[in-house]
C-alpha cells in the first residue's frame, strides 16, 4: 500500500492551538517511522507513450499478429485497463492534457495543435521538480508547437536528453535511441534521488517503409481488419506496417525495463504504458470514435498496486495520470487539475465518477478554409458512445479541397496513407462507399451508437425513438460536465480556438489563419 500525507507546516502563531500543532508534529514523525520501518519511499515514475496507437493493437488487448512483451509484462504484472481514453484524438492537445491534468477546453491555445501550452498551466512535471525529483524527456514529449509563444523556455515534458542515436530496422522510423537516452538520463540521477522520466517515440506515427510487415513474416491473413476499412491485401498490409513500428515502441520500453531492473529500481517505479490516441488510418486519429480515442494503458507498481494482475473495466482519462502521479508522491495536485487520480483504483477500489470518459476536439491540422477547426465533445460510457458536433456544416475530416488546407491535401485531418487513398479513389464504388461516406463525410449535430450492438460505431442511432431517452440522458450529462468544469463552448467566454495562431508546416501559398472579427 502507498503512504501518502500531505503535510504544511503552520507554527501556533498561525491560528492552531498548541495542542493541535503538537498532534499533527506526532503524527509526521510516527508516519516517518513507519516509511523507515516499511522501506517506504517516494516512487519514481517511467512514463512511456507511444505516437498514434489504438487500443487494441497489444499482445495483451487481444492482437492475434502483434509482439508486445513489455505492455504485456506490465499488464499482467500490474493493471490492465480497458476502457482508457485520450483526451483529445490529436498529439498536442492529448499530451497538453496528460501533463496539466486538465480537459483540452480549459487550456486555452493548447487546445489546438500546432500550437502552445500557456505557462500559466500547472504540469505534473514541474510539481515533481519542484518536490525534488529529477525530471527528464527523450523522443517525442510535448509537441507540436511552439513553447516560446506560451512563455515556456524548456519542454514542460522535461529537460531532453537526445544524444544516443541509432540505425533504425526500417525507413521512415525516427533514428533517436529512446532506450539509451533513458541510460543516459539515469546515469545522472544521485542515489536516492527519485526521478520521473517521459519516454516518448515517434512511432507509429506515419510514414511508415511499404511492405515491412511483410518483412518481418506477418502473416496478413491474420490481420484483423476494423470493419470501418475495406478489406484487402492494400489496408492489411498498411495495418501490418503499422504494427512494425509498435514493436519498434515496444522494444525501446523493454529495454528501459531492463535498465531499471538491473539497478533494483523496479519495483518501486510506476511504469506506465500509453498512446497519445489512435491509429494514423481514416475514422481513427482525429476522430471521436474508438480507433481514434480509445487506447492502451498498463500500469505497473508493485509497491503501491494492490492485487496486481487485474483487469480494470473503469472508465479513464489520460489526464488522470498528472494527479495520480503527484498523489502517488505524497503531494497535493493543483486546484486548476480537474482530472481524477486513479490511487483509489490502485488500491482496488471502486470510486465514483468512472461511468464515464469525455473527450474533445478542436483545430486539428488546418485543414479548412481560415484556419477553423471541428469543435465536438463526446461522452464515451461502457455501453454507448454521444458525440455533439458544435459545427455540423464543416467537414469533419478536413475539406476535399486541397487549397484550403495548409499541409495541401484533400481530408487533410487524415495523414496520407495507402488505406486513405485507396478508399478517396474507390469511394464511389459498391462496397466502399458507404465506408468512405463515414471517414470523408459531413455529420450531424449529433451522434449516438449502442455499442452492444455496434462496437465499431457505424450506425449513428441519434434520431432513432428507440433510442430517444437514451440520447438525451447522455446529452445531460455530457453538458453537465462541460458545465462543471468551464468549457467555453457552453458556459460562455472566449472560444478562440478557430482564430489561435497556428505553428505548423504551411505548403498552401497564401494559406493564413483569419483574425477574430
Amino acid at each position: 500500500m502507498t503512504l501518502t500525507l500531505f503535510y504544511r507546516s503552520r507554527s501556533p502563531a498561525g491560528g492552531r492551538s498548541p495542542l493541535r500543532f503538537l498532534l499533527q508534529a506526532l503524527l509526521v514523525v510516527t508516519v516517518l517511522v513507519v516509511s523507515l520501518q516499511t522501506g517506504f519511499a517516494r516512487p519514481n515514475i517511467l512514463f512511456c507513450i507511444s505516437d498514434d496507437q489504438s487500443y487494441q493493437h497489444t499482445g495483451a488487448n487481444g492482437d492475434p499478429v502483434i509482439k508486445t512483451p513489455a505492455f504485456d509484462r506490465v499488464a499482467k504484472e500490474g493493471l490492465r485497463f480497458t476502457h482508457a481514453f485520450c483526451d483529445a484524438p490529436t498529439c498536442g492537445p492529448s499530451r497538453s492534457a496528460i501533463l496539466t491534468g486538465q480537459s483540452i477546453w480549459r487550456l486555452e491555445e493548447a487546445g489546438n495543435i500546432h500550437s502552445t501550452l500557456p505557462a500559466k498551466f500547472a504540469t505534473y512535471t514541474d510539481e515533481l521538480r519542484k518536490a525534488g525529483y529529477k525530471v527528464g524527456a527523450t523522443g517525442k514529449a510535448w509537441g507540436p508547437g511552439r513553447l516560446e509563444a506560451g512563455g515556456r523556455t524548456e519542454n514542460p515534458a522535461g529537460p531532453l536528453f537526445e544524444g544516443r542515436t541509432l540505425d533504425p530496422p526500417f525507413r521512415m522510423m525516427r533514428n533517436t535511441d529512446y532506450a539509451g537516452n533513458f541510460d543516459d538520463f539515469m546515469a545522472e540521477v544521485d542515489g536516492d534521488e527519485s526521478f520521473c522520466f517521459w519516454l516518448g517515440t515517434s512511432e507509429p506515427h506515419r510514414a511508415f517503409e511499404a511492405g515491412s510487415g511483410l518483412k518481418t513474416g506477418k502473416d496478413l491473413s491474420k490481420i484483423v481488419v476494423p470493419a470501418v476499412f475495406p478489406d484487402n491485401e492494400i489496408v492489411r498490409s498498411d495495418i501490418a506496417d503499422y504494427l512494425v513500428e509498435i514493436e519498434h515502441f515496444d522494444t525501446m520500453v523493454g529495454r528501459a525495463i531492463a535498465t531499471l531492473e538491473e539497478r533494483g529500481l523496479l519495483d518501486n517505479t510506476i511504469v506506465v504504458l500509453t498512446s497519445d490516441h489512435g491509429m494514423p488510418f481514416p475514422r481513427a486519429k482525429a476522430s471521436l470514435y474508438d480507433l481514434g480515442s480509445r487506447i492502451p494503458l498498463a500500469i505497473r507498481w508493485p509497491e503501491g498496486i494492490d492485487n496486481p494482475g487485474r483487469v480494470v473495466d473503469s472508465l479513464v482519462n489520460l489526464s488522470d495520470l498528472a494527479p495520480t502521479f503527484l498523489d502517488a508522491a505524497g503531494l497535493k495536485p493543483p486546484r486548476m487539475m480537474s482530472a481524477q487520480s486513479l490511487v483509489a483504483v490502485f488500491e482496488g477500489k471502486k470510486p465514483k465518477g468512472r461511468d464515464a470518459a469525455f473527450i474533445a476536439m478542436e483545430r486539428h491540422d488546418g485543414c479548412r478554409a481560415g484556419g477553423k477547426g471541428y469543435p465536438c465533445r463526446a461522452i464515451r460510457t461502457a455501453d454507448f458512445m454521444y458525440i455533439y458536433n458544435f459545427e455540423p456544416t464543416r467537414w469533419p475530416s478536413g475539406s476535399p479541397d486541397a487549397s484550403v488546407c495548409a499541409r495541401a491535401l484533400p481530408y487533410g485531418e487524415i495523414d496520407s496513407s495507402p488505406t486513405k487513398t485507396f478508399m478517396m479513389e474507390n469511394r464511389h464504388t459498391h462496397g466502399i462507399a458507404d465506408l468512405a461516406y463515414l471517414s470523408f463525410g459531413i455529420r450531424p449535430t449529433e451522434e449516438l451508437y449502442d455499442l452492444k450492438k455496434d462496437p465499431e460505431q457505424m450506425v449513428n442511432v441519434a434520431g432513432s425513438v428507440e433510442y430517444e431517452s437514451t440520447r438525451a440522458q447522455l446529452r445531460d450529462q455530457l453538458f453537465a460536465q462541460l458545465k462543471k468544469t468551464k468549457d467555453p463552448r457552453v458556459v460562455g467566454g472566449n472560444v478562440d480556438w478557430d482564430y489561435y495562431p497556428y505553428y505548423g508546416r504551411i505548403r498552401t501559398e497564401g494559406w493564413t489563419v483569419e483574425e477574430k472579427p
